[in-house]
């Protein structure tokens, strides 16, 4: 069985400019996995002055300078980068729903496969909770609409195969509606994880965030996930201009281009090829409301409004 990265130390280095990736950030340090085990480390000055904070999941160079310590010296260039949550490079993003309380609004989901998307990420749906309810209606959207997705219990372990062999050989961040069951979940993929979960609010129909910072676990066949807090950190208030919106619907491609109009917004106008795919089934009603949701909360920008990096 593969275990967490528990951050302990092992032989003394060697060798100067050492690489390794950040599992953890905590209060200033920079617990770093290399061959040589976990090393704690802090960042010089220079990444301080550059405005270019490590993240958990970067790849670094670092001096080590004793037995388990050393200092970062270079962040090697990054995939990706998210804010809130701070991590880097992350392959795939696990999007964790469920159809039993808290009961998943699909527009949270659709938000974090745009978010994904533009990030140059892949989306796995994992539905949780499948022994209370099955979420077959949930099920269907995401399978007929391309996206992996898996039906799991993180109660009875259904479909931990299924997840593993979907995130298998990849950088995973896991998120999701506090309460849906991420915690568990990482536990249930390895139970020496020993993750914190939340007690879910009957009063509310939703938890309390367990995760407080993001880390790396390690399982088998060179697959790393992060713990990551809910859907109200994984985010942010703008995601791309308007017209791009509909690049980030994958259900959406082979209908872009075929309108009437060349500026076809794909809302009310005629002749266009992504209404008629939703009239005739070919895409999900709820993955469309979704995307007028998000084209029009995009338009509400102004160009000012915009920071860069956002």
């Amino acid at each position: 069985m593969a275990t967490a990265m528990a951050v302990t130390t092992n032989r003394a280095f060697t060798h100067k400019m050492a690489e390794g990736i950040i599992v953890k950030a905590m209060s200033g340090f920079y617990y770093v996995e290399s061959s040589g085990g976990i090393v704690t480390c802090r960042a010089r000055g220079r990444l301080r002055l550059e405005k270019n904070a490590p993240l958990v999941g970067d790849h670094v160079e670092f001096d080590p300078t004793e037995q388990g310590k050393g200092y970062l010296k270079t962040i090697m260039p990054r995939k990706n980068e998210f804010l809130r949550p701070p991590v880097a490079n992350i392959d795939i993003i696990v999007i964790i729903a469920s159809a039993a309380i808290p009961v998943t609004d699909p527009y949270s989901v659709d938000r974090m496969t745009v978010i994904a998307e533009k990030n140059d990420c892949k989306s796995v749906i994992c539905i949780n909770k499948c022994d209370i309810d099955p979420a077959d209606e949930l099920f269907e959207i995401y399978r007929s609409s391309g996206f992996i997705t898996v039906r799991m219990s993180a109660e009875t372990g259904q479909g931990t195969d299924s997840l593993l062999s979907a995130i298998g050989g990849s950088l995973c961040a896991f998120t999701g509606n506090s309460g849906v069951g991420k915690s568990s979940i990482l536990n249930k993929l390895d139970p020496d994880f020993n993750i914190k979960t939340g007690e879910i609010s009957k009063k509310l129909g939703r938890g309390r965030h367990s995760t407080r910072h993001v880390e790396l676990y390690k399982l088998t066949g060179n697959t790393m996930v992060a713990d990551t807090p809910g859907f109200s950190a994984f985010d942010s208030e703008y995601i791309t201009a308007k017209e791009s919106i509909q690049l980030l619907f994958p259900d959406f491609a082979d209908y872009i281009g075929k309108c009437r109009f060349r500026d076809c917004a794909h809302i009310k106008e005629p002749g266009c090829a992504v209404l008629e795919a939703l009239e005739n089934g070919d895409i999900c009603e709820t993955r469309h409301n979704s995307y007028v949701r998000l084209y029009e909360q995009a338009a509400g920008f102004n160009e000012w409004e915009v920071r860069d990096g956002v």
